[in-house]
């Protein structure tokens, strides 16, 4: 039954990672050739970017993470490489929650119809601020990366020294440093930009779902670019909103190590873990009308080229 769930999803995980790297990258490169054409990026190019080369990354990281986990799990927790992994995973997993954050608030400053004065005044500044932002939220990464790499330190000397109190072993003594630490520091610490992420999308939502309440009175409510426009900002935010929690839920879920390479359904649990990062660049590439031409020019070369 292993054997079979096995083959069946440990290329369907290959096959998401490569298609994620792939989208990310292709953000990166288009962005970075705008950032070099005309000197500076726009505020929202600016996170795209960010959230792009932070998810390109954190795919590499992950693919590779899962395979050496797969196939040393004996050595994994007695090995430098389970410090290596959860170096640049924690930190990686920490700037994409924040970037994406930062990313569901511009589209909220940008799009929903507020006029309460703190909100004005906060879409007058949150755009200047956007550098600032991006730098605080990679500092903050590095803050939560240096707490689990104590932990995750900690749990390699401790297989090192194998000295526990009374009869317990290290299995019981590591899943104690899980549950009491690793769990708490990670629900903190994701909860808060995953707070900030809700609040921004409800008002967002919220603002949508009342313009087109509006909008269904008018004659012309099916025919109006600008009703279709909103329509499809909606369903861009659901999608995303979706994605972040399933994220979110996998992360917390992932720390408890309750799917080991041992278990059947690990390569299931790694395709919902890396889901969001595979899936929501193309949901911004069809989304964004500099990418999404970019996109097509794409693939009508490749399309010429395979005819060729």
């Amino acid at each position: 039954m292993q054997s079979a769930l096995t083959t069946f999803f440990m290329p369907l995980f290959v096959l998401l990672c490569l298609l994620g790297i792939l989208a990310n990258g292709f953000i990166v490169l288009v962005l970075s050739r705008e950032w070099l054409r005309r000197g500076r990026l726009l505020p929202l190019d600016m996170i795209l970017i960010s959230l792009g080369a932070s998810r390109f990354c954190l795919q590499w990281v992950g693919l590779l993470h899962s395979f050496y986990y797969f196939f040393h799990l004996l050595e994994y927790p007695k090995s430098l490489s389970q410090q290596f992994f959860g170096l640049h995973w924690h930190f990686l997993n920490s700037a994409t929650f924040w970037f994406g954050t930062l990313l569901s608030i511009l589209f909220c400053l940008k799009i929903a119809n507020i006029t309460h004065p703190a909100f004005l005044w906060l879409k007058w500044r949150f755009p200047g601020s956007v550098p600032r932002l991006l730098l605080g939220s990679v500092l903050v990464s590095l803050v939560v990366t240096l707490l689990f790499f104590w932990g995750n330190h900690t749990v390699y000397q401790g297989s090192s020294n194998r000295k526990f109190s009374g009869n317990m072993t290290h299995k019981q003594w590591k899943k104690r440093m899980e549950i009491h630490y690793f769990l708490p520091l990670k629900l903190v610490t994701l909860s808060i930009p995953c707070f900030i992420f809700l609040v921004s999308n409800a008002l967002l939502i919220n603002s949508l779902r009342r313009h087109t309440r509006r909008m269904q009175h008018s004659t012309h409510f099916l025919q109006d670019p600008n009703t279709q426009a909103h329509t499809a900002a909606l369903k861009s935010l659901v999608s995303f909103l979706v994605l972040y929690a399933l994220a979110f839920v996998s992360l917390i879920i992932e720390t408890t190590g309750f799917f080991t390479s041992e278990s059947q359904w690990y390569w299931p649990w790694q395709i919902i873990i890396y889901l969001s990062t595979s899936l929501h660049p193309f949901v911004l590439i069809f989304n964004n009308i500099k990418l999404r031409g970019m996109f097509g020019k794409l693939l009508l070369l490749a399309r010429g080229f395979w005819v060729a």
